[in-house]
């Protein structure tokens, strides 16, 4: 019987965003693609040091013990999709079993990129650091994040997974960015806001993420009401640059689609670096490279280059 992937979360992960790979970056750039091989041949059995989104997806895969049956059913599942070929792929095998991350399913592609394989995978999210893979997934329709050189928060101490979104051109459409970009006018955007107060916005590229991990969430709660002395280890955040009246219409787009974080941050303006500092999310998803700037030097960062705020990159 086939491996059903549709009822799971599945996350796409490149060996870019997991591990650090500049030492053996530097020397394909520097040396060519022979000097290359033969320095992953000569380092097969040095495992690769973590990268910026390691301890997130340890944390995510960690979720699978709620599910009835975490081997054979597993609620995550996090397949590698790489632009190695299977022979120098073998190092990143060897560094995921070093690590213990469960990840067994990866697809490698001598030079290629892997994206195009993204909805056979049924994956609603695809992390890499390759800028040119990403935008190259998001011009396809596809949900890619691009993570970004930024600071690793993962404290051995703490078992919770914490992830903060930004709204607009990440959960929802542009549709709302778009009228900030074209008039830049606060005002009129609060106007627009407030009319289409009961209108939902479209979906964003994280749309499908966002509720398959809301779903992990309601079966966390399952078990606390199961075992009250459980404690939570999922926790989500609404970090964005709204605040009253527009607040409204965000908070009733994610009513229409059944879910709700359990943070919201309308921060109106206010450098989200602040509360992000606060927080320390395990990831952090924003569609602006301005506010990414700061967010980067706190917290696990990733650009979704996605709508108007992104046409000119």
């Amino acid at each position: 019987m086939p491996y059903n992937l549709e009822s799971r979360l599945v996350v796409g992960v490149a060996s870019s965003a997991v591990f650090d790979l500049h030492e053996s970056d530097e020397v394909f750039r520097r040396d060519g693609e022979a000097q290359y091989r033969k320095y992953q041949e000569e380092h097969l059995n040095n495992p690769l040091e973590k990268g910026i989104a390691f301890s997130f997806i340890r944390r995510l895969l960690s979720l699978n013990d709620l599910g009835e049956d975490p081997v054979n059913d597993p609620l995550v599942e996090v397949i590698l999709l790489s632009r190695n070929d299977p022979d120098t792929g073998m190092r990143v095998m060897k560094s995921i079993a070093h690590h213990g991350l469960g990840i067994t399913r990866a697809i490698f592609m001598q030079g290629m990129a892997p994206h195009e394989y993204i909805p056979a995978l049924n994956i609603s999210l695809f992390l890499s650091a390759n800028a040119d893979d990403v935008r190259a997934a998001m011009t396809a329709g596809l949900p890619a994040g691009r993570v970004l050189d930024s600071a690793i928060v993962d404290d051995a101490n703490d078992s919770g997974l914490r992830i903060a979104f930004d709204f607009d051109g990440v959960l929802a459409d542009d549709e709302s960015e778009s009228v900030m970009h074209t008039t830049n006018d606060l005002n009129m955007f609060h106007e627009n806001e407030v009319k289409k107060n009961n209108q939902p916005l479209g979906p964003g590229p994280l749309k499908e993420f966002f509720m398959r991990v809301a779903s992990i969430q309601s079966c966390e709660e399952a078990k606390r009401k199961a075992d009250p002395s459980y404690k939570n280890r999922l926790r989500i955040s609404l970090v964005t640059a709204r605040n009253a009246p527009s607040h409204e219409r965000a908070l009733n787009t994610l009513k229409s689609w059944g879910v709700m974080p359990n943070d919201a941050f309308f921060l109106g303006g206010i450098d989200k670096m602040k509360v992000l500092g606060v927080m320390k999310p395990h990831l952090f998803f924003d569609d602006q490279s301005g506010h990414l700037a700061g967010a980067a030097t706190v917290a696990p960062s990733v650009h979704i280059p996605f709508g108007i705020k992104n046409l000119a990159l």
